[in-house]
């Protein structure tokens, strides 16, 4: 089902001043305290067999801020602690729906620093953003206009461990409409030789990102395993090279994803893809490093959210379908198909591709899907005999 309004978040980097990163930073440190108490609080009923919503931590945090070890909580603005709140009880809903494992506590080191702030924590006049607390707006690197009239309805406030600063805005975007129908389908084989394999024939090359600069890399984590724990600065300052190669990678990684989803979206009216479990395939100590860096998880995301936004139709076919082991030409169904082996004859005389004809046989199987159900093509039995299905996308905020 496609929204009549579609909400995105804009995303930009921005140069505080020492004023600003000094309150920023005060900000990150009282809203990781307060979801942590808040996290104790509930975990501790919850031993009691109590329930505690978030309208009893937001008593709480009243209670806290009257606290003298506390009171430092009342010097930052309270709109993003109220979030935090908020963000926790999402948290326990997702994990009482099974959707999503126990909250776990926010650690000063690892855990991503963030700020959200609702309509009443920021000022947005004349195209700039002034923070609660603050006297002056952030100075934002307008890489991309926000959409024409766009009033953002949340600001988020980040920094990453490579130091860098960024704001994110979440608006309304009325440009994001359903696209012309288009009468093209395909199929969309994910690997490792190539990113992506096409039911025409085509292939997309691995960037193979994070091989780039794995020699950089290396280099920087030992030079960051030789400093000492104690020493702080210089620690700190190769941790910091470290990040910033991982954040070179990671840009570079989801730039190239973005460009490859939006081209076959636009092209294409129905994209058929395999359910891949990713967190099992980094299981093998072998193919891990390979599978996090093809984000074959976060290719599929970008999938599921652009055909929402734009009217196209995503069909994801069963993990046990046997895409690879499966003539696309006779239906012939081969015993046997190692990884190895990258072309095949089948009995019929049609010599494969391997890769391409998987993404031929998803490529039908998406089609029987579309047309008259899951379960017309050969399959291993699980539950519910299906071996595709339509893929069912909610509204996506990036």
């Amino acid at each position: 089902m496609i929204a009549s309004h579609v909400k995105r978040a804009f995303k930009y980097r921005f140069y505080p001043t020492d004023a600003q990163a000094a309150e920023l930073s005060r900000t990150f440190g009282c809203v990781r305290k307060v979801y942590n108490l808040a996290l104790a609080a509930r975990t501790e009923a919850w031993t009691r067999q109590e329930r505690v919503n978030y309208n009893a931590t937001s008593a709480m945090l009243t209670a806290w801020k009257k606290a003298e070890e506390l009171a430092y909580l009342n010097e930052v603005s309270s709109v993003p602690l109220q979030q935090t709140l908020r963000h926790l009880q999402a948290a326990f809903t997702n994990f009482f729906g099974k959707r999503a494992k126990y909250p776990r506590f926010k650690s000063r080191k690892r855990s991503r620093k963030s700020a959200e702030y609702t309509t009443s924590g920021f000022r947005f006049l004349d195209g700039k953003i002034t923070l609660a607390k603050m006297a002056e707006p952030l100075d934002i690197v307008w890489s991309r206009p926000l959409p024409e009239g766009a009033k953002p309805s949340t600001v988020t406030v980040s920094q990453d461990a490579a130091g860098r600063w960024f704001v994110s805005m979440l608006c309304e975007d009325p440009t994001v409409i359903p696209l012309p129908a288009a009468d093209t389908e395909i199929g969309i084989d994910a690997g490792l030789d190539h990113l992506v394999t096409l039911s025409t024939g085509e292939k997309i090359t691995n960037p193979r990102n994070e091989r780039k600069d794995r020699a950089r890399l290396a280099k920087a984590q030992r030079e960051l395993s030789r400093k000492a724990e104690g020493d702080g600065t210089n620690r700190a300052k190769a941790r910091r090279k470290v990040a910033k190669i991982h954040a070179r990678i990671t840009d570079r990684r989801r730039d190239g994803l973005h460009k490859l989803t939006t081209r076959l979206v636009r092209e294409n009216q129905t994209l058929v893809i395999e359910d891949l479990t990713v967190r099992n395939m980094v299981k093998n100590h072998s193919l891990a490093r390979a599978v996090s860096d093809a984000a074959w998880r976060e290719l599929r995301s970008m999938l599921e959210y652009k055909t929402a936004w734009y009217g196209r139709n995503l069909v994801v076919v069963d993990r046990w379908f046997p895409s690879s082991k499966l003539c696309s030409t006779c239906g012939t169904l081969q015993d046997r198909m190692p990884l190895n082996v990258r072309t095949w004859t089948c009995d019929c005389g049609t010599t494969h591709d391997r890769d391409v004809n998987a993404a031929k046989n998803l490529l039908a199987a998406g089609q029987a899907v579309t047309a008259c159900g899951a379960g017309v093509r050969p399959q291993r039995s699980s539950p519910g005999g299906q071996s595709a299905m339509k893929q069912e996308v909610s509204r996506r905020e990036p």
